[in-house]
């Protein structure tokens, strides 16, 4: 007996997690439910089966007491934390240990998700975006405990935005949009051609019926029947073929216009275009160039004289994207700017060329690398983009990147637009004002749109006073400020408005966007010359600077 007691003494306890499943996780699901405790999407972070989860939520609404204003319940195994939703409830079953006041946390977190991804909190949206917002609560919590995220992170990591895909994508927009300028060339050729060779058809038929009657007025006796024939008595062979043709004028043919080939058929009118012309908007007209009469050599030569939009036989394209996010305070957390300047020949004979380049004004923190085939000691010290072999030629028909850089931010001074939103929470609603303050080294900003969110159900806002233009999106609940232009002569500007509900975080993040058509470090192309002859080249350039990321969070 004393060695039995021994060895039950001595025998290990059980795993106390397969005891206690509910205790090994805090989190046990995320769900979100009707009224009656239908389950819409539920999301388990521990194994737990179907019908359990069923039953648990079956249960929640027969357990919340409405004359109480509490955000949870507790039963003797597990604890209902919620937040209603219009016609739905937002959720977590946790187990009673947990720490309330990080699940209240954690249920406002997944508050705010769900209308990142549904229009409306019904039963059919939150169905029909089940997977979005699974992949979602993921990034919230992991095996059962939250993760430090923000809304901000949430959004980027479930995005899955990838530098390298964006590079590819611009790539290829850019052969495609290179292919089309090349198509609409050849078809401009194709289409003088046709012209040319109707043209010069018209006049070969004339010429040859002239010889043809000349020749029959002084020689063809033998049948006395055609009518050529009977016009020996008028003059005799020596009629010059010419003078022929011109006593017999073929009004008909003259008239005719020579259709050649035609590419496209009667351009429809475009109503968008027609009621910005009643508005009184200035549109321009491309279409004015086109040829009235197809026929008419006069058309013919005023569309070739009109300028049109085509690439140089030495296309430079110079492309600059940002990423920055800045915190509410104004503070800068992460800034970085790559830039690419890419060159493209499109004739052989021009392919033994330098590029001159201005680094004058250039941001001494930009970190610049050239290509392999590139001489970096020329770049480095006399700004020029050359090949380490000048015998060499640039490579025909094909898009490369020469040079690349790479700016990073860490001082507030850096920020090409500095954005503050204050939000002033009263008890009818929140007042906001937003501010924009333009930098001394930034260049111009065109098309700049600051996307601010709102409260869920706020409305419309109230706006009190605004620089600008603004428009209220009521199904992705933001306002969005808009300023075509923004240059020394407006760098400063400011919107204020009030809207029902919401505190300070509701009006987070605060998203930019905007273009330039100058680089941000400052690089300029300034010529392109012969590498035989140092004589200037004929180039043209193409230069974008845009927002790949700008948040305020």
């Amino acid at each position: 007996k004393k060695k039995k007691k021994k060895n039950l003494k001595n025998r290990p306890l059980a795993n106390p997690r397969r005891q206690c499943p509910s205790e090994a996780m805090v989190l046990l699901s995320a769900s979100i439910c009707t009224k009656s405790g239908k389950a819409v999407v539920a999301r388990q972070f521990m194994e737990i089966s179907r019908s359990r989860i069923e039953g648990l939520l079956a249960a929640f609404p027969k357990l919340i007491n409405t004359d109480e204003q509490h955000t949870f319940v507790e039963t003797d195994s597990v604890r209902y934390v919620y937040q209603p939703m219009d016609a739905l409830y937002m959720v977590l079953i946790t187990t009673r240990n947990s720490n309330i006041l990080e699940d209240l946390e954690t249920l406002r977190l997944f508050a705010k998700v769900v209308p990142e991804y549904c229009q409306a909190n019904t039963e059919h949206e939150v169905a029909l975006h089940s997977f979005d917002l699974i992949a979602a609560f993921d990034e919230i919590v992991a095996l059962g405990y939250r993760e430090n995220v923000t809304l901000a992170q949430i959004r980027q990591f479930t995005a899955m935005d990838s530098h390298d895909e964006n590079i590819f994508k611009m790539v290829q927009r850019n052969k495609e949009r290179e292919a089309a300028e090349l198509s609409k060339r050849r078809a401009k050729e194709l289409s003088k051609l046709a012209k040319e060779k109707a043209l010069s058809g018209r006049g070969g038929t004339g010429s040859g019926s002239g010889s043809r009657f000349a020749g029959g007025f002084g020689s063809d006796t033998r049948n006395s029947g055609d009518t050529r024939s009977t016009a020996t008595g008028f003059g005799s062979g020596s009629v010059p073929a010419a003078e022929s043709v011109a006593k017999t004028p073929e009004p008909s043919k003259a008239k005719k216009p020579g259709r050649g080939m035609k590419l496209g058929g009667k351009p429809k009118t475009n109503d968008f275009v027609e009621q910005l012309l009643a508005e009184g908007e200035q549109v321009e007209d491309t279409d004015a160039a086109a040829p009235v009469a197809h026929g008419s050599p006069q058309s013919a030569v005023s569309a070739a004289s009109q300028p049109q939009a085509h690439m140089e036989s030495i296309h430079l394209k110079v492309e600059e994207k940002i990423s920055l996010t800045a915190n509410q305070e104004g503070g800068l957390d992460s800034m970085e700017v790559k830039g690419i300047l890419a060159l493209t020949v499109s004739d052989a004979e021009h392919a033994k060329i330098r590029v001159i380049l201005d680094k004058t004004d250039c941001k001494k923190a930009a970190n610049f690398q050239t290509h392999p085939n590139v001489d970096k000691n020329g770049f480095l010290n006399k700004s020029v983009i050359a090949l380490k072999a000048a015998d060499r030629p640039f490579p025909v028909n094909t898009e490369l990147a020469v040079l690349r850089w790479r700016f990073q931010g860490t001082d507030e001074t850096d920020m090409p637009l500095t954005i503050n939103c204050w939000p002033n929470p009263s008890g009818s609603g929140c007042d906001v004002n937003v501010t924009y303050d333009l930098s001394e080294t930034s260049p111009e900003l065109r098309d700049v749109s600051i996307v601010i969110p709102l409260p869920v159900g706020s409305g419309a806002p109230k706006i009190a006073t605004i620089d600008g233009e603004y428009h209220h999106d009521g199904r992705r609940n933001v306002l969005e400020w808009k300023l075509p232009v923004i240059d020394s002569g407006n760098s400063t500007g400011s919107l204020e408005f009030s809207c029902k509900g919401g505190d300070t975080a509701d009006f987070f993040p605060v998203l930019v966007d905007f273009s330039s058509p100058r680089t941000f470090v400052g690089l300029k192309v300034v010529a392109v010359k012969s590498v035989d002859d140092d004589s200037d080249e004929s180039f043209s350039s193409d230069v974008q600077f845009t927002v790949d990321k700008y948040e305020i969070v």
